[in-house]
């Protein structure tokens, strides 16, 4: 049994810095680089492409929407086709800072609202797909679990890794409960552990309403601007090598 811990990072830019990144690159197997549209910034990425690459883990594109003030995580209204293009415009830019440190892009993740947007809309999921694909289909796209970001990426030929996540809590239908909603991010290390566990040694998970539905489980996200990030990720890698869960980079 094996499985991708991820990270979303790289988010400081100018003069706000905020995340562990330093402490949490070493305990994981792939990094989200945000690509400077809902944060980070050309230093950032600089910087967090080369303390990946020291790390040896997976280096990833982590595009948004162009909401900095709202970290990208406000719904817009944007057309397909200005989707593929944002996608294909953040891949480019992180493109060349990995071609700088000599190591290529292994995934590519969608941030916040735009994850979300893609994950219950098939155009918006198709564009993100396509733009990706179109940009190298050698890339893994990562998504969420039972959504239509996983099926419109298999449908245009690329490999697609199903996401789960350690500190979010899940609709009956397998959506993320809305961050508008209250208690709808898991704060508790202990009850975070337990749903690690359980999505990664059963494939299911206990919805907010108690229901267990099945989900499949490729990798699994700890958001790295939640103040228990480097607890967590600590914790949760403790635990699965205590349960023999080999923690394994992403097309690895």
């Amino acid at each position: 049994m094996k499985i991708d811990l991820n990270c979303d990072l790289g988010e400081a830019f100018g003069n706000y810095s905020f995340g562990g990144d330093n402490d949490i690159i070493p305990l994981i197997t792939s990094a989200n680089v945000a690509c400077g549209f809902h944060a980070g910034d050309w230093n950032v990425m600089h910087e967090t492409v080369k303390l990946a690459k020291e790390s040896n883990i997976g280096i990833g594109a982590h595009p948004g929407l162009p909401d900095l003030q709202g970290f990208g995580r406000r719904n817009m209204d944007i057309s397909p086709d200005e989707i593929y293009n944002i996608v294909t415009y953040q891949l480019g830019a992180l493109n060349s800072f990995c071609q700088i440190h000599d190591v290529r892009i292994n995934h590519v993740k969608p941030h916040g609202a735009l994850y979300q947007m893609g994950a219950r809309d098939k155009d918006i999921a198709h564009a993100i797909a396509q733009a990706v694909y179109d940009f190298d289909p050698e890339l893994i796209y990562v998504g969420l679990s039972n959504t239509l970001l996983i099926s419109e990426a298999e449908k245009v030929g690329l490999t697609a890794a199903s996401e789960v996540f350690a500190d979010r809590r899940y609709e009956e239908d397998g959506q993320l409960v809305s961050r508008k909603e209250p208690d709808a991010v898991l704060t508790d290390k202990d009850e975070a552990i337990n749903q690690v566990l359980k999505m990664v040694k059963d494939q299911q998970v206990v919805t907010k309403t108690g229901k267990v539905i099945d989900l499949k489980a490729d990798t699994i996200c700890v958001h790295g601007d939640g103040a228990n990030a480097l607890e967590f990720v600590r914790n949760i890698r403790e635990t699965l090598n205590k349960e023999g869960v080999s923690i394994t980079q992403l097309g690895g």
